[in-house]
């Protein structure tokens, strides 16, 4: 892989790549595979963070009308439960038959959105099924994320361009050691059954722990305040930025990452003298803070639903609305229903309330502090009080 190797906290550490680069490699090797009539023990994917990857095409099986083959994931230097996993995807034809012992990687579940009716994304043994709504993933599809299913198109259709194939072709993705996997990760709580999820924005996975995210946090802070800013604008991370830059139209070059470290952000701003701090996040993120949580990863707290539910009723939601807020997934799914019982506005004033409250706190009035909440569903969901003035001294003009 280039450019496989960063610098954190003085040593040298291996990035990885994502499930979803695994099944996209896999499936441009097994389509090129099918179409060329050539083996091939090595793959180039170009991964959206502009990393290229150069993997090895493993197990590899070719029959009448179809190909098979596996990319091994490797998380470099922060490994997870999925390091060393082989995804596997068959390419085939529409008519093809593929033999009995290859039915572990037959179609299991249909992808419900597909990007290009020329190919389509099929899940097979290990890669989970979408039981419960408020995901990426439409419920009854296979949990293979956005990203992932562009990639994986992008590089079958380029596939099949290249070798002028005018059908159809099938892609069938499979993680054979995913049901044991599952246990170990949060899918089985989000709904998504007898397997694990094909993930990745990025492409690439960075080998970063806690203690380095914080670093290279206050590392950008101290490079703020050497430019003689005053206010920081800050992320949690690219849904943040991404939304920011696109929606709102916001300068982003000089914010500052966060990930899910506001307590030590807040602390570290106080120390170097900054004036304000406004963050602008997610609000599955953003929740979290107005019950005081200040490290929004989800293996610390998870109060989202919990908050939400409670406040509903305390605004005259009765048991039925407060449980089915308390069972949803994601804020989304709970936004919903707030807005559907004409809730939303009351909780989420008091929602940003809390979280004004328990930022000034930890600041102990120091500096000005402000939130915005948003949601790619709904846009921007609230504020808090100081919010809009702090947003004056980012706000790019518009056209």
């Amino acid at each position: 892989m280039e450019d496989n190797v960063v610098v954190s906290q003085g040593k040298m550490m291996r990035r990885g790549y994502t499930t979803g680069s695994c099944a996209a490699a896999a499936s441009k090797a097994a389509a090129v595979m099918l179409l060329s009539g050539e083996e091939t023990d090595k793959i180039k994917l170009e991964t959206p963070k502009g990393i290229t990857l150069t993997l090895d095409v493993l197990d590899i099986l070719r029959g009448p009308g179809y190909a098979r083959c596996a990319i091994r994931k490797d998380s470099g230097d922060d490994p997870d439960d999925t390091n060393g996993t082989l995804i596997y995807a068959t390419v085939s034809e529409a008519e093809a038959v593929i033999p009995e012992e290859e039915l572990c990687m037959q179609p299991r579940t249909a992808s419900v959105e597909q990007l290009d009716d020329r190919v389509e994304i099929w899940g097979g043994i290990g890669v989970g099924k979408v039981t419960k709504p408020g995901l990426s993933c439409r419920v009854g599809g296979p949990a293979i994320n956005p990203v992932p299913r562009r990639m994986i198109t992008q590089e079958v259709l380029t596939a099949m361009s290249r070798y002028e194939y005018e059908g159809k072709l099938r892609v069938v993705i499979a993680i054979p050691e995913g049901p044991a996997i599952a246990p170990k990760t949060f899918n089985p709580r989000l709904g998504i059954m007898d397997g694990i999820s094909v993930l990745g924005t990025s492409g690439i996975v960075e080998p970063m722990s806690d203690r380095a995210l914080i670093e290279t946090m206050y590392t950008e802070i101290n490079s703020r305040k050497a430019n003689g800013d005053k206010h920081l604008l800050v992320f949690f991370g690219n849904y943040g930025a991404d939304f920011t830059r696109d929606e709102m139209r916001i300068d982003i070059s000089r914010a500052v990452t966060c990930s899910n470290f506001v307590g030590e952000l807040l602390d570290y701003a106080v120390l170097k003298g900054f004036e304000s701090v406004l963050i602008i996040g997610h609000s599955g993120k953003l929740i979290k803070l107005a019950q005081g949580v200040m490290n929004t990863h989800s293996k610390y707290a998870d109060c989202r639903s919990e908050f939400l539910a409670l406040q509903a009723m305390f605004h005259g939601a009765g048991p039925e609305i407060g449980k089915e807020i308390y069972q949803s997934l994601t804020t989304d799914e709970m936004t919903k229903v707030l807005k559907r019982e004409g809730l939303f506005e009351p909780v989420i004033e008091e929602a940003a309330k809390k979280i004004d409250f328990y930022m000034q706190k930890r600041v102990h009035g120091k500096l000005k502090t402000g939130a915005i909440l948003f949601s790619n569903v709904y846009g921007i969901l609230g504020k808090t009080a100081g919010a809009d003035e702090l947003l004056k001294l980012h706000v790019l003009g518009k056209e």
